[in-house]
């Protein structure tokens, strides 16, 4: 017998002719929704039965293979005796649903949803029509209240308020704003906080030609995110605005006008006619092309780092050192987070720089020896290696000297990404802002430009002074939406959670507000950015309001896990485990998130007792005492410092004791 599990609404099951299976009472039923959660994993026994029960009754292990056995003859009612179950199996501590990928509506639902929107808008339709039937009330209906059905719920929620909002644009896309309209002004109703919503309303209502009623409806908007969250509308909307007012088809992002097509497709055909195959010059016009790309959103950072170490290799394989110093250093590409996208290909880039600079003849100009240096102050962040350091200052003295004001922006983008020796340092990072946002505008350099105000927006933020902090993301914002650089507004709309995080708003609209910047984030080419980065916004958040960690299995920390896994243990009660893996916590890197990280190992060390680490957490946190812990990523924030250091005062006396 086929079986097939509903998750979408209530948790039911049906057997191959679709007829529901009778999988018992509650608590069954309990125990079959948490296997499914887990995704085929393993649950151990004894996390079934902490989830099933606040206080576990005397026999709950047992109850708990009375269940598993009832669900078994009902999922599988011709097994024969003694034959191992196929479907709800035992394995090592405890118990698995070895469900087909097809067999359970959720995993169906998000492969239909995040399936590539590559294709024509007709099958995206049907295809998210057929996804979005398959939801019969909230995901997981009956079990709002636990634990560990909440992450989940709230994922696929996310996903399927997404798969709406995809839906509208395919119906845009085929010419039918009309049928849009209702159900978005419903969506929007339901969902007021979810731009993207409000951006299709109004276009679907500019599309059957009610200007008056679009533009209303963005007024509603700013009204309702300044009113509610202190924000401003994000750039798209902004720009809908705009060409509604001018009465002008709203463009797509990205969508060039056709006179920039054809003079691109002339310029590249020309360049293809006169340019000879292999030539030189070809190397140092890729890099021009990919310093672009990598700043247009929409893929293109990635495809640019991709082609940017072969255009290295190329260069290399030359013998012409100066050629290779011109392909590594012209890559200026301003960089705001110190952890690498790449950090395999960035160290790889490094030591092509370092050759290059041995290679270099004496005579060779001061200002390409110092973009190989940029380079690798720029390339060594987060590696804890004294070359960047000396680097970046080398860097600097000569770009001083030369008196090009486009060298030192690139220095000066070096020079911060090695100032994180010690916590405690937004005043100098906020120095190194604010001069590259005065050398930008003065010399028309606008990526460096947005590269000022969003250092001063990370050091401000760590100084709690959010008044100024706003007034960088606002002008980051315009810059980045005059010149299309769409990336910027990832950082802007994480620093506008961070900033209601920080600012009193309750933890449900701040988590909310994570999770909304986490999907702009997603599909950007920032893995360095993205990977662990919401969980660890949530546990900082956790953390600061003294609530434990999240123990969903499958949560993915990223390289933060280190620092995540002590106050995951203790959140599952298994303190020894807990103070086994604090010992073996490595030390943070010095980043963006070095005191982050180190608020997280100190509280895990408060709970634990562990002495040394409390006084070494004091120790490197003091410097910072007038910060707030995190905030100088622009993205989270843990609270002040000076919390986390009155809890370590507090629990050093205690173990003086």
């Amino acid at each position: 017998m086929q079986v097939t599990f509903g998750v979408l609404g209530p948790v039911v099951a049906w057997d191959d002719s679709g007829a529901p299976i009778d999988v018992k009472g509650p608590k069954h039923r309990a125990v079959l929704a948490r296997l499914v959660v887990a995704r085929g994993r393993v649950v151990p026994v004894g996390r079934l039965v902490d989830d099933l029960w606040a206080a576990p009754p005397p026999g709950a292990v047992s109850a708990v293979r009375t269940f598993v056995a009832a669900l078994r003859r009902a999922l599988e009612p011709h097994r024969p005796p003694r034959e191992p179950a196929r479907l709800l199996v035992t394995e090592g501590p405890g118990y698995a649903l070895r469900a087909a990928p097809d067999a359970v509506d959720a995993w169906r639902f998000e492969e239909a949803v995040t399936a590539t929107p590559a294709g024509p808008p007709g099958p995206a339709l049907d295809r998210l029509d057929r996804a979005l039937g398959w939801w019969r009330g909230p995901a997981y209906a009956g079990f709002d209240d636990e634990p560990w059905a909440r992450p989940e719920r709230s994922r696929l929620e996310q996903l399927r308020l997404h798969a709406v909002e995809s839906r509208a644009e395919a119906l845009l896309a085929l010419g039918r704003a009309a049928e849009a309209v209702p159900e978005l002004d419903g969506h929007v109703a339901e969902h007021p906080w979810r731009e993207e919503a409000w951006r299709l309303l109004a276009l679907a209502l500019y599309r059957t030609d009610r200007q008056g009623d679009a533009l209303a409806v963005l007024r509603r908007a700013r009204a309702l995110l300044l009113d509610q969250l202190g924000v401003d509308p994000g750039p798209r909307l902004r720009r809908l605005e705009t060409d509604i007012l001018r009465q002008v088809e709203p463009a797509e992002p990205g969508q060039a006008p056709s006179t920039a097509d054809r003079v691109w497709a002339e310029a590249a055909a020309a360049y293809d006619r006169t340019v000879a195959s292999g030539a030189r010059a070809r190397l140092e016009s890729t890099v021009g092309l990919l310093r672009s790309l990598a700043v247009a959103g929409g893929g293109g950072l990635e495809a640019a780092r991709e082609q940017r170490f072969a255009a290295i290799a190329a260069a290399e394989q030359l013998g012409d050192p100066e050629l290779t110093a011109r392909v590594i250093g012209g890559y200026d590409v301003p960089a705001i987070w110190t952890r690498s996208d790449d950090p395999e290909q960035a160290a790889r880039i490094v030591a092509a720089a370092e050759r290059t600079l041995a290679a270099l003849h004496p005579d060779a100009p001061a200002a390409t020896r110092a973009r190989l240096l940029a380079t690798i102050a720029v390339e060594s962040r987060g590696t804890r290696a004294a070359r960047g350091s000396e680097a970046a200052r080398e860097a600097e003295l000569i770009a001083r000297r030369l008196g090009d004001p486009a060298l030192l922006a690139f220095a000066l983008n070096g020079v911060f990404m090695q100032s994180f020796r010690r916590a405690g340092l937004a005043p100098e990072r906020d120095e190194v802002g604010a001069e590259l946002v005065t050398l930008a505008v003065r010399h028309g350099l606008p990526t460096f430009e947005v590269l000022g105000h969003l250092i001063r927006l990370q050091a401000r933020s760590a100084l709690g002074d959010f008044a100024v902090a706003d007034r960088h993301a606002a002008a980051a914002d315009r810059v980045a939406e005059r010149d299309e650089r769409p990336l910027v507004a990832v950082f802007t709309r994480w620093y506008r959670a961070l900033r209601l995080a920080a600012t009193g708003a309750s933890q449900a609209t701040a988590e909310a507000a994570y999770r909304a910047a986490a999907a702009q984030l997603a599909g950007t080419g920032m893995p360095g950015v993205e990977r662990g980065l919401l969980p660890l916004a949530l546990l900082c958040l956790r953390v600061w309001h003294g609530r434990p960690a999240d123990t969903d299995e499958r949560t993915d920390w990223g390289p933060y896990a280190p620092w995540a896994r002590p106050l995951v243990l203790l959140a599952r009660d298994r303190p020894a485990d807990a103070a086994v893996a604090l010992r073996r916590t490595p030390e943070p890197p010095h980043d963006l998130l070095f005191e982050a990280l180190w608020c997280l190992t100190g509280q895990a060390a408060i709970a634990l007792g562990d002495r040394a680490v409390l006084e070494r957490a004091h120790a490197v946190l003091a410097p910072a005492a007038a910060e707030l812990a995190g905030a100088g990523s622009g993205m989270l924030t843990a609270g002040p410092v000076a919390e986390h250091l009155y809890r370590l005062g507090t629990a050093l006396d205690r173990t003086a004791a």
